[in-house]
């Protein structure tokens, strides 16, 4: 599994990469599903683009939870990119099935590694971490799924696997160490162990056809 090692202080540098990263798939037209603000909007000078969300500044408002189909047709954008925004929904599978539909020749899909946000929290424990945990006030929004680096591999490849696709890419994000220390952590939790505690992000690049 390839690792980049990058960070995101804030969410633009997000969208900085996303827009450096993956512009040769991000062309002629885009759905980018969650796009909350949709800050990728003035990144994509060659994409027709077009976001979905229930908040932020979406081209077309949509609560992804309770709809039942997104409102395209099949294979109606070259790229269909869904960041960070699955783990947010009861009906995770179905909206996967969904990006798969409209899109053409390209889904870019992140998961977050769950487990990575979780285990300082727990292991000192503090009693609480983000996005989960039984606040008095019933949150806006939280993650609706907890799982690990490894499960969401798993979960991208299976997918794939059923669906007779082709993953372009697909690897890990982690913070940036310095090589000792990455070496020293790669020895104390080898294979997927490493993956589990320290990546914090999973990508994966469907190819869904040749686009013609």
């Amino acid at each position: 599994m390839n690792i980049e090692y990058v960070t995101f202080p804030v969410r633009a540098d997000r969208t900085r990469y996303i827009a450096n990263r993956f512009g040769a798939y991000l062309r002629d037209s885009v759905l980018d599903v969650g796009c909350y603000e949709a800050p990728l909007r003035g990144l994509l000078t060659e994409a027709r683009y077009t976001g979905v969300d229930m908040v932020g500044d979406p081209d077309i408002t949509l609560n992804l939870e309770q709809c039942e189909r997104l409102p395209f047709d099949d294979s109606s954008f070259e790229c269909v990119i869904c960041i960070e925004v699955l783990e947010h929904l009861d009906n995770l599978h179905m909206m996967f099935d969904e990006l798969m539909r409209v899109g053409k020749r390209y889904v870019i899909v992140s998961l977050p590694n769950c487990w990575s946000d979780a285990r300082c929290p727990i292991e000192r424990g503090r009693g609480r971490f983000g996005h989960y945990g039984l606040p008095v006030e019933a949150p806006a929004d939280r993650h609706k799924w907890f799982f690990g680096f490894t499960e969401a591999r798993d979960f991208l490849e299976g997918q794939a696997e059923q669906r007779g696709i082709r993953i372009a890419e697909l690897f890990g994000t982690e913070k940036p160490r310095n090589a000792l220390q990455r070496g020293l952590r790669r020895l104390l939790f080898p294979g997927d162990r490493y993956l589990n505690r320290y990546s914090q992000n999973i990508w994966a690049v469907f190819e869904l056809g040749s686009g013609d």
